[in-house]
């Protein structure tokens, strides 16, 4: 290999060659580097991926095939149809089973009517209670730091542990005429077991948590901020209320209400044992269904039953469509705050 270094050329005078050797050869071999590559220098570095048009599909980490997704929602829907659709069409076809003269009949007997009325008296009288106590509950436990805080969770949320012919039993063992105020008030002829006082007591008790439960997460999500923003710009407790927390939870109360109102009029357990089944007195529709059907008066008792199942059904039209609204409404809400930032 021949390669010629000017700058330490042996046959020039003077050069200094003979005083340079290594500096001669050093760079002989750099230069000798920087033309010829190595052969045997592997690459290591990763080959370029082909581009592709078409779409690379993932396997879903949470995902079902589709078989098991078609089974389950094929046994969710046989579920509904055996122990929904089926009972609910069983009713109305019961009841129109001998005419609609007699389903009218039904409806319109005396001790129907006075059924109709008494739990209509206990629903106007419960639910209204059942509102304020909601929201005062709600704002305490969501808005503030207290004692006894995770007892009044505890509290509201008794109903549902307790059955409801638990708490008919301990209003009997209250103000019943053996009861701890039993002589006071017979003394004072004052009724509550056994006439109207009583089932209203029984269903406030039985739908109490209804509206509670359904404000305070909402008011815990929504924190403390706008109220305190109130309170800065000078608006006193009651305009924080009106103005600021019940049109951040308006949707989460009108639910929570239309629950207790379906409670509250189909309630039968807590009823039934304060009541005294008294006709045309102290029943409610539960009650007066279950009379006529142990009378063997199927007719009248599916009649009577269909009115209740319509109710239910007007129920579940109300709570979707409050559902739709709220759900409009957020995503409204999130397209404004998108549109601002």
């Amino acid at each position: 290999m021949n390669t010629f270094n000017p700058a330490f050329d042996a046959s020039r005078p003077g050069s200094g060659a003979e005083d340079a050797p290594a500096a001669t050869t050093t760079t002989v071999v750099l230069r000798h580097a920087r033309l010829v590559e190595p052969l045997d220098a592997a690459d290591t570095s990763p080959p370029p991926l082909a581009a592709s048009s078409a779409p690379v599909h993932l396997p879903d980490a949470v995902g079902e095939p589709p078989l098991v997704r078609r089974l389950l929602i094929g046994g969710a829907l046989l579920f509904l149809t055996a122990f929904l659709f089926v009972p609910l069409v069983a009713v109305f076809v019961q009841a129109f089973a001998k005419g609609w003269s007699v389903y009218v009949a039904a409806l319109v007997d005396a001790d129907a009517l006075s059924a109709l009325k008494l739990t209509l008296i206990a629903a106007v009288i419960a639910v209204p209670l059942n509102l304020v106590f909601g929201v005062a509950a709600a704002w305490s436990i969501a808005k503030f730091d207290f004692r006894g805080k995770n007892v009044l969770l505890t509290l509201i949320d008794l109903p549902f542990s307790v059955s409801p012919v638990i708490a008919g039993l301990i209003y009997v063992l209250i103000f019943g005429l053996q009861g701890w105020f039993g002589e006071w008030l017979r003394d004072h002829d004052v009724k509550i077991i056994f006439a109207v006082p009583g089932i209203v007591l029984a269903t406030v008790f039985v739908t109490c948590p209804f509206i509670a439960r359904e404000l305070i997460p909402l008011m815990q999500a929504q924190g403390q901020d706008q109220e305190e923003a109130a309170r800065v710009l000078g608006a006193s407790g009651w305009q924080i209320l009106w103005r600021v927390t019940l049109p951040n939870v308006k949707w989460a109360l009108l639910y929570g209400v239309i629950l207790c109102n379906a409670r509250a009029m189909g309630e039968f357990g807590a009823v039934s044992v304060v009541s005294g089944h008294v006709r045309g007195q102290t029943n409610t529709l539960p009650l007066h269904i279950e009379i006529l059907y142990n009378e063997y008066q199927f007719a009248a008792a599916f009649a009577v039953a269909s009115l209740l199942a319509a109710l239910a059904l007007v129920t579940l039209v109300l709570k979707f469509v409050v559902e739709q609204r709220a759900k409009s409404e957020e995503a409204v809400a999130v397209t404004i705050v998108g549109v601002k930032a």
